[in-house]
């Protein structure tokens, strides 16, 4: 029998004992709190089944059309600022890696692979929203390229439009001179062209799929006037038995109109990048949801995709098996190939501060022993910030 987690001693050793009390005495509130939501669910889960069931909103798997099992790949980014006295040492990464093969099928990659920018940068609040874009367009970029049947994606089908507008209004702003901008800038059109060929996914050897781990999105918690207190996900991993999934619905649409910023583009990438701009748009109205169960230690997994495979029962079947197929291991609550990406990508936080130090080598070796206090102070680290 496990024995239970004991915190550790040096767990809390830099607060106050008054603080620890207060906060471990909370932790006994809030497990009655979700305990008797837990509960609540669990009463009312036949209910909701029953909903489901009558208005055709759930089926088994086994259903659905067979599919051989595909070649997959997942692909996430991750970015790093590091707050230096002098400057900010900021880093973006993308990785794609493959998923277990198919049986019949040879790998496609050996290595996982990569995309990745590293620059040394004024002190900017504003970093942040670009160094974000920029590893979006990595992310998408590699995820094109990827010669994969089923390549997932980390996060939402939504999110790049999100960062991409957050990060060209900064620029509209006005910045001191960034080389993130340029990053940016040179980008742009690409990503844009990588981000409309995803979301319409019309060639029929490729799906790319959105499985975003954390999402608040109710599209049949509203249909079926469900508690609002309680997200999709959290509903359907209580309501749906292992093996079932549902109906691919509409997405959600959001309050205000999707919107792009490109006023800081000049005249003839504006050009472009409209264009791009209006069919992504009208590809993000035509986006699918469904919710999967594939075993019973998963969690119901939100599977975002294009309306060209959620309305053609081959292609959907195939991301189905995708996602059973690489699902199989108890202990990895997502697709395999995201698992490993994740984690991957995820250890450039702690990597940059192996980046700092070799950058203060280098400039103390050039300086040839003068200045190195100065050289120290001037990079010595603060914080860092990181993301996805």
């Amino acid at each position: 029998m496990e024995q239970p987690i004991q915190p550790s001693e040096r767990m809390f050793q830099d607060l106050p004992a008054a603080l620890v009390e207060e906060a471990l005495a909370r932790t006994h509130q809030i497990g009655q709190e979700v305990s008797a939501a837990l509960q609540r669910i669990r009463i009312q889960r036949e209910t909701y089944r029953q909903q489901l069931q009558e208005r055709r909103l759930i089926q088994r798997d086994g259903e659905v059309p067979y599919a051989p099992i595909p070649t997959t790949c997942g692909v996430d980014g991750a970015y790093a600022i590091e707050r230096l006295l002098a400057t900010d040492l900021v880093a973006a990464a993308a990785v794609a890696v493959e998923g277990l093969s198919p049986p019949s099928e040879q790998r496609y990659w050996e290595q996982p692979q990569h995309q990745v920018i590293i620059e040394a940068e004024p002190h900017s609040a504003e970093s942040q929203l670009l160094v974000r874009a920029c590893m979006m367009a990595m992310e998408l970029s590699l995820a094109v390229r990827a010669p994969h049947e089923v390549v997932f994606l980390d996060g939402s089908l939504t999110t790049p439009l999100i960062y991409f507008n957050e990060a060209l209004t900064a620029l509209a702003r006005g910045l001191p001179p960034l080389a993130l901008s340029g990053h940016l800038l040179g980008q742009i059109e690409s990503a844009l062209d990588c981000y409309q060929q995803i979301l319409r996914s019309e060639r029929s050897d490729k799906h790319w799929v959105a499985a975003p781990k954390y999402t608040t999105r109710r599209e049949i918690g509203s249909l079926l006037d469900w508690p609002p207190a309680y997200d999709d996900r959290g509903m359907l991993t209580t309501v749906l038995l292992p093996g079932e999934l549902t109906l691919p619905q509409p997405l959600q649409p959001p309050e205000q109109e999707w919107h792009l910023n490109l006023n800081a583009l000049p005249s003839p990438l504006k050009e472009r990048a409209q264009r791009l701009y209006q069919a992504v748009v009208a590809a993000l109205q035509q986006i699918a949801v469904l919710y999967y169960r594939p075993f019973s230690w998963l969690p119901a997994l939100r599977i975002e995709v294009s309306s060209s495979i959620a309305r053609n029962p081959e292609r959907l079947a195939l991301v189905i098996q995708a996602l059973r197929h690489q699902c199989g291991t108890p202990s990895i609550l997502e697709p395999y190939p995201l698992y490993l990406a994740d984690r991957m990508v995820k250890s450039l936080a702690s990597g940059i501060a192996a980046f700092r130090q070799l950058t203060s080598q280098q400039i103390a070796e050039q300086s040839q022993g003068e200045m190195l206090s100065e050289i120290f102070l001037a990079l010595h680290g603060y914080r860092t910030d990181t993301g996805r």
